[in-house]
């Protein structure tokens, strides 16, 4: 990129609209907006004061292209730190494009994707971690990730790296000092200090660590497989969950062959609903792969919820021929028997031991067709019985209610900073790692030398993160997940 070009894009998303933003940045952005722009006062946009709004028209010789607003923004206090004009205009594509291309001729080129937030890195408006906070609020689509976003653009996360960079640096710049009178055998590190500023800071790296398996979930939404054998309601209980016909619903078993997966927020948080193929044997092969792929949801899955089909358990069953216990019709035709309340037990245990660590949630469906005594014996065997109707919704709030209290969401309510970008992650192991080393260097009284090498490589890994230490490639690999005219 040649950053020293004047840039033009669209900064709202492309399509009709009632009006569009199109934004210019650059050393000329307003000189070169300036001679098409007519305004309604006959002002020049060159002698207009920075933040400042002006109605007019965009023309092209004599030709009037739009009547628009335009907002100058003087340098550096702008969102790039460059001059910048604003143009909204009419919603139309032809007119976004006819502004745009006539821009181009005047001067200016096609920005790249994140190429105005880039500059603001650049031009000192914000530091490397908020710049990839502004993506990260861009996308958000819950309160959670917006919340995240939101405190990480604010600087939250820079200021906690910033603050033990500084300290660390202050120290490192003492023992630095150590070496250059090495022959004097002088220490101007007070050495218990700084092991209590090591100490802290390991602290700190270890909360921010952890804290990113909260917020990875938080950002991506929180998977939650829904698994049963066939027919039990697991289609009908996404629809109920989404509010919407988002998976076939039939009567017969085996319907849902491949998992299905939709995103709702409950509380402001996400949560990623798989609906699984029903887990029974079948000599199906597609059927097979479906059953085959739920075991891997399940494994993907933070949350497991077990749904069986309470009505048809034969226990509950009138014990008699002239109420014989009721079947399925599967997808072959045949029709496979009503399961005992030991065979229900079974399945859930095996989930329990193949996934011991997820939460599992066992959900009674079809209550509305049980008395309320067959609903008590029910309870009475299975302990953490949740009871629900997903035909009628009945018992569905209660399990999002539910849901939520798998969430850690403490350090979100206590506006902690939370770690949710994988590149930081990686960053603060690998700092954590060399802090380690310097720890260990203090505990065997190491000389000052190469207790500097591991502070140095501490030190390298804090700037990364705030973009202290960067280069062209990382730059690239960042800004190319921005939309354009951002």
């Amino acid at each position: 990129m040649k950053l020293n070009d004047n840039i033009v894009a669209l900064a709202t998303p492309s399509g009709a609209g009632a009006i569009a933003v199109i934004r210019v940045s650059g050393p000329d952005a307003i000189h070169l907006v300036a001679p098409v722009f007519k305004s309604k006062g006959n002002k020049d946009l060159r002698e207009q004061s920075s933040h400042t709004l002006h109605l007019g028209n965009i023309v092209d010789g004599e030709r009037i292209i739009d009547e628009v607003l335009v907002s100058v923004f003087h340098g550096p206090k702008s969102y790039t730190g460059e001059n910048t004009i604003e143009i909204s205009c009419h919603g139309s594509p032809y007119i976004q494009q006819e502004i745009i291309q006539l821009l181009i001729r005047k001067g200016c080129r096609s920005a790249e994707a994140g190429e105005f937030t880039l500059r603001a890195f650049l031009n000192g408006k914000m530091d490397l971690s908020q710049a990839e906070a502004v993506a990260d609020l861009i996308s958000s689509e819950n309160q959670a990730s917006h919340q995240m976003a939101m405190q990480q653009m604010r600087g939250g996360f820079s200021n906690e790296i910033q603050k033990l960079r500084q300290e660390l640096l202050n120290f490192a710049s003492l023992i630095e000092l150590e070496l250059d009178f090495a022959e004097e055998d002088v220490e101007f590190a007070n050495r218990e200090e700084f092991k209590s500023l090591v100490s802290k800071i390991q602290q700190v790296l270890k909360r921010l660590i952890d804290s990113f398996a909260v917020g990875n979930v938080l950002k991506n939404g929180i998977p939650v497989a829904i698994v049963g054998e066939p027919n039990v309601g697991k289609s009908t209980l996404l629809n109920a969950l989404l509010n919407e016909e988002r998976a076939i619903v039939s009567e017969i078993a085996g319907t849902t062959r491949d998992s299905i997966e939709d995103e709702i927020s409950i509380g402001g948080i996400g949560f990623r609903f798989i609906d699984t193929a029903g887990i029974r044997e079948t000599e199906d092969v597609v059927e097979s792969i479906g059953i085959k792929r739920t075991f891997e949801k399940i494994g993907q899955a933070q949350v497991v919820l077990y749904l069986f089909d309470a009505s048809r358990l034969r226990h509950l069953q009138p014990d008699s021929e002239r109420h014989p216990a009721p079947k399925d019709r599967d997808v072959s035709g045949s029709h496979t028997p009503a399961p005992t309340l030991e065979q229900v037990k079974v399945e859930i245990g095996k989930i329990k031991n193949q996934f011991p660590q997820k939460p599992l949630v066992i959900l009674a469906n079809k209550v509305d067709q049980l008395s309320t005594e067959q609903i008590i014996d029910l309870r009475s065997q299975i302990s953490d019985l949740n009871t629900i109707s997903a035909k009628t919704g009945e018992g569905v709030e209660e399990l999002q209610q539910k849901l939520l209290q798998f969430v850690n969401t403490g350090e979100l309510r206590n506006n902690n900073t939370i770690v949710t970008n994988t590149r930081h992650y990686n960053a603060l192991l690998s700092a954590l790692e060399e802090i380690n080393k310097v720890q260990e260097g203090l505990n065997n009284d190491l000389s000052g030398d190469l207790l500097a090498i591991d502070i140095r490589e501490a030190l390298h890994y804090f700037g990364e993160i705030t973009g202290e230490i960067t280069n062209d490639d990382l730059l690239g690999n960042i800004f190319a997940n921005f939309c354009i005219g951002k």
